[in-house]
């Protein structure tokens, strides 16, 4: 195993440990954008770190189902991370380096919280459920639809190592297929992520929650496994964009430190996104991502005409 290997292996693993400095890194950049000072970067791990220390309450009605959850949610999310490479490489950790694998287990972890507050039978919970599967389904088609793309550029294949190769060069952004693909990435992460303007991870009214209804009803250190991997979930997408549309060759130390700083970027253009544009109406969502699908059946035509002729 060469040297870059084991460094892509330990920066998956540094990544799990990072994931919440990413959020909080946002939330601060939000703050200052904002005019407040903004919270510490580092507020997450306090968050954590509390939570952690306080035993769990768990609703009469709820079983093995609810209990289980947050252990499925946090395991679906390290195996997708440690499936991820950095900078175009990665070890083998036995778990392979699929986009359509890293999808499913996505979805498994949102399969997992729904299930979880049908288990409970709370209101709130359902209703943020609810939408939450609701969205689900056009997003996990636009990321399959983006996976498919991205495979065509890198020789049909879907390993995302071959595909992180294959886009390191410049020769992918020659085509309208790369742009389709990159920008419906990006809104298929917004919604995927739950951040704005699909959702707000900010609010506190239960009435308009998607993503954090399901999480009312759990509290201690299952909820702060939930909050970890909501944060695991914004690195994942963020180093997956960077991977996959990021046309960066050269040696795997430019390659790294360039992975880093995309990170960063992302992380003051989700900040700028979420402080310029509101939460859309919930109706509307299915229409957002519908844009995100139009743009991958565009770049799919280009792609076919382009064979073509």
């Amino acid at each position: 195993m060469s040297g870059a290997v084991v460094a892509a292996g330990a920066a998956q693993l540094a990544g799990l440990a990072l994931a919440p400095l990413a959020a909080g890194a946002v939330q601060r950049l939000k703050g200052r954008l904002q005019g407040r000072r903004g919270p510490s970067p580092l507020q997450p791990y306090r968050e954590l770190r509390r939570l952690w220390g306080k035993s769990g309450v768990q609703p009469e009605s709820a079983g093995p189902v609810y209990r289980a959850a947050p252990a499925v949610v946090v395991a679906t999310l390290v195996v997708a991370a440690l499936a991820v490479p950095v900078a175009g490489r990665a070890p083998d950790w036995g778990v392979g380096h699929d986009l359509v694998v890293v999808v499913g287990l996505l979805a498994l972890g949102r399969f997992a919280v729904a299930a979880a507050a049908w288990d409970t039978g709370s209101g709130f919970a359902l209703m943020g459920a609810a939408r939450d599967l609701t969205f689900a389904v056009s997003i996990e088609g636009v990321l399959l639809l983006v996976a498919l793309l991205a495979a065509l550029t890198a020789d049909g294949t879907t390993d995302l190592v071959a595909m992180s190769q294959a886009a390191a060069g410049a020769e992918p952004w020659r085509e309208p297929l790369h742009w389709c693909a990159a920008a419906a990435f990006a809104l298929a992460a917004i919604a995927e992520t739950g951040r704005q303007p699909v959702d707000n991870p900010d609010t506190h009214l239960e009435l308009t929650m998607v993503h954090e209804g399901p999480l009312l009803e759990y509290a201690g250190r299952d909820l702060a496994c939930l909050q970890w991997a909501a944060a695991a979930r914004l690195w994942l997408m963020m180093l997956l964009a960077a991977g996959l549309f990021l046309p960066t060759g050269g040696p795997f130390g430019v390659r790294l430190a360039v992975a880093g700083a995309t990170v960063a970027a992302l992380c003051v253009a989700v900040a700028l996104t979420e402080t310029a544009l509101a939460k859309m109406r919930i109706l509307r969502v299915p229409v957002f991502l519908g844009g995100a699908g139009a743009l991958c059946l565009v770049g799919l035509s280009t792609w076919l005409l382009g064979a073509g002729t």
